[in-house]
């Protein structure tokens, strides 16, 4: 199997396979073993970035949250040769409970430790701001993790989910302070889900250089045309999040994947995920895998080349 090509990822410093695996998944619909054996495959086959967040799996009934780092730091500490092959991408900000949650500087200060505990490692290869925080000032959230950034435990920081504004904001707050600036980029961005980052956030993440990793890439297993009627939504626990996308327009998306993916001799989430790619400013694309089969096909999507034709034809589904 050939070894992905690295792309940088914005000014970071750091450089990425073309396929970033969802850590989302990690302790909610796959267990740890099965776990391991995803991240085992997904670095077997040269790709090298992981990323979760704080707050994965929160949302299962008796779950705390950081269930997806501990079982990313256990098998680091099962396999103790492959934090050197691996980066790894957490987030803070999201409700963890009793009122931990947002970017102030004590909240940061406290849940990178926790995050570093549950990793088992010494430093955050990039640590994202997972919602922008309205009761934060930028300046205090950018100081903090200025502070994380000399101490060594985080490398890189970046922002998720900031619109264009916030983002420019974010920007112009780390010049005028002279505070380090948000280096990446996570949105949600899909075949679907395309107004929120075309236009104004997709042009500032290409004019300032940024990274672009982008999450929900197959609209939460919408676009893999495994679920085209609400009967089919119980075919997983992630079914529920998949209503939204059953309109007509989710209906002609799919039935132009599936076209393309014929003549492509493809599965429909592989060419999904090679439109995203091919897009103007993405570094790579967040998928998560419940099998090693799952896997396999992620990985050829990152080495799916698109025809003209055929971005022109998935592009014209209308955003």
């Amino acid at each position: 199997m050939n070894t992905p090509q690295l792309r940088p990822l914005g000014t970071t410093g750091l450089r990425i396979a073309p396929l970033v695996l969802g850590g989302n998944v990690f302790g909610w619909t796959i267990d740890e073993q099965r776990s391991f054996e995803v991240l085992d495959a997904f670095v077997d086959a040269g790709f090298n970035a992981i990323d979760t967040a704080d707050s994965y799996s929160r949302w299962v009934p008796g779950h705390q949250g950081g269930e997806s780092e501990t079982i990313i730091g256990n098998w680091l500490r099962a396999n103790p040769g492959k934090r050197e092959r691996v980066l790894i991408f957490t987030k803070v900000g999201s409700d963890m409970g009793e009122g931990r949650k947002g970017l102030s500087a004590s909240w940061i200060a406290r849940a990178v430790e926790d995050s570093l505990q549950r990793l088992r490692i010494e430093a955050i290869d990039l640590y994202q701001a997972h919602w922008p925080d309205p009761n934060t000032p930028i300046e205090e959230t950018l100081s903090a993790f200025d502070k994380l950034l000399r101490q060594g435990k985080v490398r890189a920081i970046g922002a998720s989910n900031y619109d264009v504004a916030q983002l420019k904001d974010a920007l112009a707050v780390a010049g005028e302070r002279e505070l380090p600036r948000y280096a990446t980029l996570q949105p949600e961005y899909n075949l679907y889900d395309r107004q929120g980052f075309e236009g104004g956030l997709q042009r500032l993440c290409v004019r300032e250089r940024l990274g672009v990793i982008t999450y929900f890439s197959l609209a939460a297993g919408f676009l893999t045309g495994k679920y085209r009627s609400k009967a089919d939504q119980a075919k997983s626990p992630r079914g529920a999040g998949i209503e939204k996308y059953l309109t007509p327009r989710g209906e002609r998306i799919l039935g132009v994947l599936d076209q393309v993916a014929k003549r492509r001799e493809a599965a429909p989430a592989e060419v999904a995920l090679a439109w995203v790619l091919a897009q103007e400013g993405i570094t790579a694309p967040i998928a998560s895998a419940t099998s090693q089969a799952q896997l396999a096909s992620l990985v050829k999507a990152s080495r799916l080349e698109l025809s003209a034709e055929d971005l022109q034809q998935l592009s014209d589904t209308g955003p």
